[in-house]
């Protein structure tokens, strides 16, 4: 399994605000794609300026698909800090 995960800071709020509505198509897309356990690329409820990221996919080969035809939006940012993560075991958290 791959784990995807993270955040971008843009300029200011209006800019995470369209920066994360620019991402819906592709959202919607990935989640229907074969391997996506989970996407979602969205505005933080507490950092104006922070657009979070998590993605989980079945394995390597899901994910290099994906990024083959995932033809995201270009979008202004001013640091990100995201990571790939490989596991190879889920559980429940609770």
């Amino acid at each position: 399994m791959i784990i995807i995960a993270g955040h971008w800071q843009t300029r200011n709020a209006a800019a995470r605000d369209a920066a994360a509505a620019a991402f819906a198509n592709m959202v919607e897309r990935a989640r229907k794609q074969e391997g996506c356990l989970d996407l979602s690329i969205g505005a933080d409820p507490l950092d104006p300026q922070r657009v979070n990221i998590f993605e989980c996919w079945r394995d390597q080969q899901a994910l290099d698909a994906w990024r083959k035809i995932a033809r995201g939006p270009k979008v202004a940012i001013t640091q990100a800090k995201v990571s790939l993560y490989r596991t190879e075991k889920a559980e429940k958290p609770f």
